[in-house]
């Protein structure tokens, strides 16, 4: 797709400003005071972890902890308390490390409808997504401070999953647990420069959906999930 008029259009920003065109290179500047580092600074994995549990209560989400083992015996229990029905999960290759495929299976013996994204069905993935009860996705990154999870979205892992069921459930690998926002986007600025491909949609989700627009009451379940629950695996 062309753009239009740009140079003109740059060329009368410029003039307002009463500067020449800037064409080279801009160098981004070096701060003496970098206070953003200094928040969570030196915590362990576990201090992180409590963290990010205690945030977890602010914003209205369920906080789990298991380990691999036992991870498909807490999904079972959580799907319980939200009604099983039917669920939909991203087409990811962690599925097969922490062995939800069998896991999918039994819930399929126990009339739980299962729908795992599939790219190929296009629009039919998203007519089930809101239908969905269920919505489980692994966490990419996942931010003590605010408890929040970012997920790399693509094509086999959409943001509808996460957005458009009744629930939704992120598993949290333990070793994805980062102090805050400044090291996410580090992160992500570092695999761009190292050439790695990143997803062309990163979502940052902070517990159930929740707005406090009208007369700064906070309503939770607005606009997606009106109820979070999130799992840490060891």
């Amino acid at each position: 797709m062309a753009i239009q008029h740009r140079e003109s259009f740059l060329n009368n920003v410029a003039a307002k400003l009463n500067r020449p065109r800037k064409k080279s290179a801009v160098t981004k500047p070096i701060w003496r005071k970098q206070p953003q580092w200094d928040v969570l600074k030196g915590c362990t994995q576990e201090q992180l972890i409590q963290v990010l549990e205690k945030q977890c209560k602010v914003i209205h989400t369920s906080f789990k902890r298991t380990n691999k083992n036992t991870l498909a015996n807490v999904l079972y229990e959580t799907i319980l308390e939200y009604g099983g029905k039917s669920i939909i999960t991203a087409e990811d290759e962690r599925n097969d490390l922490y062995g939800l495929p069998t896991f999918f299976d039994r819930l399929g013996e126990e009339k739980i409808d299962i729908h795992v994204w599939n790219s190929g069905k296009g629009e039919e993935n998203v007519i089930f997504a809101e239908q969905a009860n269920i919505g489980i996705t692994f966490s990419d990154m996942t931010l003590a401070e605010s408890g929040t999870v970012t997920l790399f979205n693509d094509k086999n892992n959409s943001r509808s999953i996460s957005l458009l069921p009744k629930h939704y459930i992120a598993i949290i690998p333990k070793e994805t647990i980062v102090p805050r926002m400044s090291q996410a986007t580090k992160t992500i600025h570092d695999l761009h420069e190292a050439g790695h491909k990143i997803a062309s949609s990163i979502s940052f989700i902070t517990g159930p959906s929740n707005s406090a627009d009208i007369e700064l009451n906070l309503v939770v379940g607005v606009h997606g999930p009106i109820k979070a629950t999130y799992i840490v695996v060891e």
